[in-house]
């Protein structure tokens, strides 16, 4: 088995291995610190992801072997940390394989969708979206 469903049974086997809710929380949040920082210019508008409460950036990169990789950054740390966990689910993948994932069942086996505030979670919906909008568009123009 290989894939998005793999990296995410790999995420799930390494918070279960942590105890308590705080182990869980050091460790999430030592994951945003992996981002590569976005230059200035991919801090633009066109990048900008609508409907989350931070300003939170996501660049697409189609790859020559038919997947796409994704970079991102935010201005709030914990914004960062699931910027981090969607990239390690869905960069580097094909884009049908990332429409045909279920993202929000994958947030509740990892215990962040109990975790999450509103806004967070809406935040979260809206990063998830703008993957799956440009995957949708990706699949569609090598079609």
């Amino acid at each position: 088995m290989d894939g998005i469903q793999k990296t995410l049974d790999e995420l799930a086997d390494e918070v279960d291995l942590l105890g308590d809710w705080e182990e869980r929380y050091r460790y999430v949040i030592e994951l945003g610190g992996d981002l590569a920082p976005l230059t200035e210019a991919e801090r633009s508008e066109a990048n900008k992801v609508r409907g989350c409460a931070s300003q939170v950036w996501l660049v697409t990169e189609p790859q020559g072997d038919g997947t796409v990789r994704f970079r991102g950054d935010s201005d709030a740390h914990i914004v960062r940390v699931l910027i981090e966990i969607l990239l390690r689910l869905f960069s580097d993948r094909r884009p049908a394989e990332i429409i045909s994932f279920d993202i929000k069942a994958a947030f509740q086996r990892l215990g962040l969708a109990g975790a999450l505030s509103t806004q967070r979670s809406n935040g979260l919906a809206a990063m998830a979206q703008r993957i799956g909008r440009d995957a949708e568009a990706l699949n569609a123009a090598n079609s």
